[in-house]
């Protein structure tokens, strides 16, 4: 998908059963991971499984300009020799990261300790997210932040040329906070310590360990611990990147309320601070079986076999939040399928992903004939064991989860649903038409 692609309108109709294996993408979050971190350490590192989505390849990108060789040998499989902790190139043009949140933010952290100065853009959906929750503590380094009014895209940063190791506490449960200040960390004497009050998605810490970094995670009274010794010579490591749990989403969700439906999803991740949505599934009473648990690269996986199910509404404990910030979402439309209501609480941190992700479902569920209600922080959905209206079109905000997620609720309302677009799908998920239609959804 280009940045600048014509809308593409998709409908979704009910369907029969859904069957088959749903052979669903790398890992979004390590794919980003292992394409920076090959870029810092010294030599090549080979990575298979790797998402092939735009993000993903904005991310290929902006290593390259930063002057890592980066190449693709076929499906999935690439290689990149890094340059080394502060071995970052000045980059000839602005860094395009596209839709991706999570890549110009580490992208940000990555460079923040390197002497070199790099201005970052991004789509319309990107260039309204908040920048300020990375760029303030990057600038606790020593860096030199210009950005548009709201700390908002296009952001410029200078470097630290002398970087000062940082102690920081996240003001919000976010991966992408802690991960932009533990790489910032990596080209800063000393250690750099980050401390969050609850654990969010820690494959940052588990490849930075893989690459040889010196990486400590401590429970304590205040939180996770997590302490980093800076300017460490990262070592090349094959990556073999784990089903995405986050894209495993929709098949699982979509079997689970088309009737007669059982699907299988081999290799998915089940790292357990991505394991929310499952969890939560499992508790509404989910037919689904985690089979041939093994590990892959680091990381736990299993495969999913998943059949329809008769489904109860549940309250999801605030705590849980960051294990499933992005899955909300399709949690959302899987709700309206349970009986009684389902409550979402702890999400605020949904008003400000690819778009306000809890406006949206709100008012694209009532359109199409739930009954929900939301606070800053929380959500609830009033199940009634289907949704009986359908028949709208939903405003998608250039998001590709809420996208993804109104097409598998498309196929069991009684009335077809409709997204704008459908074009953003391609950030995280470019086979999902193809493979949702494999199954016997009716999506086009």
């Amino acid at each position: 998908m280009s940045h600048s692609a014509e809308p593409l309108p998709m409908t979704a109709r009910r369907s029969g059963p859904l069957k088959g294996e749903a052979q669903v993408p790398g890992d979004k979050s390590i794919s980003h991971r292992a394409l920076i971190l090959g870029a810092l350490a010294v030599g090549e590192t080979h990575i298979t499984g790797l998402l092939e989505g735009q993000d993903v390849l904005d991310t290929a990108s902006a290593m390259q300009a930063f002057g890592a060789r980066v190449e693709r040998l076929g499906e999935g499989e690439w290689k990149v020799h890094g340059v080394g902790v502060g071995g970052f190139a000045e980059p000839e043009a602005v860094i395009d990261c596209g839709n991706s949140g999570t890549g110009v933010r580490l992208i940000m952290g990555a460079m923040a300790t390197t002497p070199v100065t790099a201005t970052f853009t991004g789509d319309a959906s990107l260039s309204r997210r908040p920048m300020g929750r990375v760029t303030d503590p990057l600038e606790l380094f020593g860096c030199e932040v210009t950005a548009r009014e709201g700390k908002r895209l296009p952001v410029t940063i200078k470097g630290a040329a002398e970087p000062v190791p940082v102690r920081y506490k996240t003001p919000v449960a976010s991966a992408q906070i802690k991960s932009a200040v533990l790489l910032a960390g990596l080209n800063a004497p000393g250690q750099t310590v980050v401390i969050e009050s609850e654990p969010t998605r820690d494959h940052t810490e588990r490849m930075l360990a893989g690459f040889g970094a010196s990486i400590t995670t401590e429970v304590t009274e205040e939180g996770r611990v997590i302490t980093l010794t800076g300017r460490p010579e990262l070592k090349p490591q094959p990556v073999a990147v784990p089903r995405d749990p986050s894209s495993a989403a929709f098949p699982v969700a979509a079997a689970l309320i088309v009737p007669g439906s059982e699907i299988r999803v081999p290799g998915v991740s089940r790292n357990p601070t991505r394991d929310g949505l499952y969890v939560t599934l499992l508790e509404m009473g989910a037919d689904i079986r985690f089979e041939n648990a093994r590990e892959e690269g680091g990381e736990p996986v299993a495969d999913l076999l998943v059949r329809h199910s008769a489904l109860k509404g549940v309250t999801v404990p605030p705590e849980r939040a960051a294990s499933m910030i992005d899955e909300f979402p399709i949690l959302s439309v899987v709700a309206c399928f349970a009986e009684g209501p389902t409550v979402m609480r702890g999400v605020h941190e949904l008003r400000v992903k690819e778009s306000d992700r809890i406006a949206a479902m709100e008012a694209g569920l009532i359109a199409n004939g739930a009954r929900v209600t939301s606070t800053e922080d929380s959500m609830t959905v009033e199940g009634s064991g289907g949704l009986a209206g359908g028949g709208a079109s939903v405003v998608t905000h250039l998001d590709h989860r809420i996208a993804m997620s109104f097409l598998v609720a498309g196929l069991a309302s009684d009335q077809p649903i409709s997204v704008d677009d459908g074009s953003p799908i391609a950030t995280s998920f470019p086979d999902f038409l193809p493979l949702m239609q494999r199954l016997g959804a009716a999506i086009g």
